[in-house]
């Protein structure tokens, strides 16, 4: 297993080279000067040739991205093109925030859909696994931007129970994470019915209930047990989905996390700060999926056995 783990965490070095690579280009194809953003359209030609000298733009392309890879090995992840304030300094103070939005919105996610996708597995075309399939699927297709904007509308706007942004205490972290939630709600429901349904129908299920096991021990004991590990999955995939999400969402609700800071970068190709942002979704993204593949062991010691 330590083996296992030490040879996924090796694999995140090449990982993360490609995709500071890729981000590092595609910034550069994007149009718009960078110092003509900082200083504005009234800014003077001897003064943006001054600054762009002074951030290294007129290096060549691979030069610069040369240059940052150096400073990043070193562990300096550079200064905001637009502010001065260090990266790694901005990002410390924005990630919490984005993760505990993440969080809670994976946490409502499990709370409610593995419920409804046993009920709907065990109770298969009931009106109540009609219904939450139908609900299911809707969740799927709603944008969360579409989403975050109807419930500001609604419980903000009309009802006046949630603030409509910002961060100011627990109820302004409900409907942000509600709407980051729908859609991994829909897909972790869904995983977890299909994955009972195909339990449930297996023969040792069937010699359980033969010997008189309750209901509730045959879901509980041998059918949820087995059916989670694509549920997992789903789950470990979704955390990841969220934390994309959360750009968009962030932005909806003004949340104050790395999200709303990416695109608020993005709109003045600030790129140290959003190659900073990439980093840190990347490699959290990286670490939820390592820990997912150890949860399996756990799960399921057959598989433990292939990490010897």
């Amino acid at each position: 297993m330590i083996k296992y783990v030490i040879r996924r965490l090796m694999m995140l070095f090449p990982v993360m080279i490609g995709v500071i690579f890729l981000v590092f280009f595609i910034i550069s194809l994007t149009p718009g000067d960078v110092a003509t953003i900082i200083l504005g359209d009234g800014a003077t030609e001897e003064r943006i040739k001054d600054l762009r000298e002074e951030l290294g733009l007129d290096d060549p392309l691979i030069v610069q991205y040369g240059n940052y890879m150096i400073d990043l090995v070193q562990g300096d992840m550079g200064k905001s093109y637009s502010t001065g304030l260090s990266v790694a300094g901005e990002i410390k103070q924005r990630f919490p925030n984005t993760f505990k939005l993440t969080i809670t919105a994976i946490f409502l996610s499990v709370l409610i859909s593995i419920p409804i996708g046993v009920i709907s597995a065990t109770r298969q075309y009931s009106i109540f696994d009609n219904i939450g399939m139908i609900v299911a699927l809707i969740g799927i297709s709603m944008p969360s931007f579409w989403t975050g904007l109807i419930l500001i509308i609604l419980f903000s706007l009309k009802l006046g129970w949630f603030p409509s942004g910002g961060m100011k205490g627990i109820m302004s972290l409900i409907l942000p994470a509600f709407t980051l939630a729908i859609a991994s709600t829909a897909s972790i429901t869904r995983t977890t019915r299909s994955s009972m349904l195909e339990v449930i129908r297996q023969d040792y299920i069937t010699t359980a209930k033969a010997k008189g096991v309750s209901r509730r021990s045959v879901i509980n004991k041998h059918a949820l047990k087995n059916a989670l590990i694509p549920a997992v999955t789903v789950i470990g995939l979704e955390f990841g989905v969220l934390l994309g999400g959360a750009v968009l969402t962030e932005t909806v609700f003004s949340w104050p996390g790395i999200g709303r800071l990416m695109v608020e970068s993005i709109q003045r190709k600030d790129t140290p700060m959003v190659l900073g942002c990439v980093i840190v979704f990347a490699l959290s993204f990286s670490i939820v999926n390592l820990i997912i593949d150890i949860l399996y062991a756990f799960i399921d010691p057959r598989i433990k056995s292939n990490y010897s």
